[in-house]
Formats: C-alpha cells, sequence, structure tokens
C-alpha cells in the first residue's frame, strides 16, 4: 500500500470568537513517519480532525492519494459504555464487515482480526468484554482496529496514553513497519525523544507553525531551545550501544 503525501495551505480554523489555527502550512511526504507536536491546547488535535474530516476550516488540506484511499484513525481515548456486553473481537468486526455484528462476525474476516489482535499481543483477548480491559488494552484494540481494512494513512491521536513499556514497543514497531511498507503516518505525540529517533519529519504547532523539518536539524535551533528548555536528547550512537 503507498500512502499519500498530504499539503496544509494556510490552514484557519475558529470556535466562535477563539482562533485555534491561524495560518498553518506545512507538507508531509509520502510513506514517512510525521509526528506533529505542540503546547497543550495548541490546536494539534483540531489539526488532525480537520485533516480527516471531522471540524470545518478555511485554507485547503489537500491529500495526493496513490492507491486506496482507507485512513486509519486513533483518538486518544476511546469513550463508550464499559456495560455494553460487546467482545474485543465484535469491536473489530465494525470496521471490516458491512452485515451487523449481532448477526455474527464474518468468518472471511476472523483470520485477519485474530492476526492484527496477535501483532499487538492481543491474541488471548478475543472473546473479552471490551469494558472489561484495562486502559492500555482498549488502546492497543484502537490501534489494532485502525489497521484493518489495510489503510495507507495512519493518523495517531496520542496513541502511547496509558500504554506500559511492552505496548509501547509494540505499537512502535507497527508504526515502523507501516511506514517502511509505504504507509503515511502522521502522529500526535508529546514524547519530544520517541519523535526524535521515529519520526521523519515533526512540526511544532502551537496555533501556527513553530518548527518544521527533520528531528535532528530543528530541534538543534534557537527556537527549539526556547520552546523545550530541559531538552536532552540521547546521540544515535548511544542508543545504538
Amino acid at each position: 500500500m503507498q500512502g499519500p503525501s498530504i499539503e496544509f495551505d494556510r490552514v484557519g480554523l475558529a470556535l466562535g470568537n477563539t482562533t485555534i489555527l491561524e495560518d498553518v502550512s506545512f507538507s508531509i511526504r509520502a510513506g514517512t513517519i510525521h509526528c506533529i507536536v505542540g503546547a497543550n491546547g495548541g490546536g494539534k488535535t483540531s489539526l488532525v480532525r480537520s485533516l480527516v474530516g471531522q471540524m470545518p476550516h478555511s485554507g485547503r488540506i489537500a491529500v495526493q492519494w496513490k492507491e486506496g484511499r482507507v485512513i486509519g484513525y486513533v483518538p486518544q481515548t476511546l469513550d463508550f459504555d464499559k456495560s455494553l456486553p460487546i467482545t474485543v473481537r465484535d469491536f473489530m468486526a465494525m470496521t471490516c464487515q458491512r452485515r451487523p455484528v449481532f448477526l455474527g462476525v464474518s468468518r472471511s474476516r476472523r483470520p485477519m482480526i485474530e492476526a492484527v489482535l496477535e501483532r499487538m499481543g492481543l491474541k488471548g483477548k478475543l472473546k473479552s468484554k471490551l469494558g472489561s480491559l484495562s486502559g492500555g488494552e482498549r488502546q492497543r484494540v484502537l490501534f489494532a482496529q485502525a489497521l484493518i481494512p489495510e489503510p495507507a494513512l495512519l493518523v495517531l491521536d496520542e496513541p502511547t496514553t496509558g500504554l506500559d513499556l511492552s505496548g509501547r514497543e509494540l505499537l512502535e514497531r507497527a508504526v515502523k513497519e507501516f511506514a517502511a511498507a509505504g504507509g503515511t503516518v502522521v502522529w500526535i505525540n508529546h514524547d519530544i525523544v520517541q519523535v526524535s529517533e521515529l519520526a521523519d519529519a515533526l512540526t511544532y504547532i502551537d496555533r501556527t507553525v513553530l518548527l518544521n523539518g527533520a528531528p535532528r536539524e530543528v530541534l538543534a535551533t534557537g527556537t527549539a531551545a526556547q520552546l523545550f528548555p530541559t531538552l536532552n536528547l540521547p546521540s544515535r550512537e548511544a542508543g545504538r550501544a
């Protein structure tokens, strides 16, 4: 699957008299991991929701699809009634079959569902009630659901929230494999060290664009020093030792 390139051209967004985004312009290359970072309330989530068509905006967001037009989207959290008797397998099936889940999960879809759950370390959770899972396990289910049917674009809104170390490692590996296979990843990420190690590019947004480019290059600038006064990135050599 070949992911799309994306161009944000003078994107703006206002809610009432409050300006959320103003003159946001940058590009995302196809087949790369592009992280969006910034202060809380700076407009990151509003920008990606605009990208997936959930919020109105001014300016232009151009997605140049190469093949397929499927978007996998992982929000920060899953809001649902935990008393609902829905299983993990049923929840997964909602995105990959047309018939209602209460009529059963299609036999043709079961191998795909089982494979992606195993990939995220959830093989034994197929028949578990969604409401019985821990917060980290639900985040992994959300990520697994975003991978079916196979997307060309993966949009992640702080998906590592609530994940333990093993969960983070599983997600990181899945993201890297997805991009290596040609998919495009747009990832809101608050862990700047993780960004410096995984991302091909980062964009810092606080209502408008303050930093944009290759992580190691832009994080060495004076602007980055003001935005991240305590940042001390490990060297790549140390990471490989």
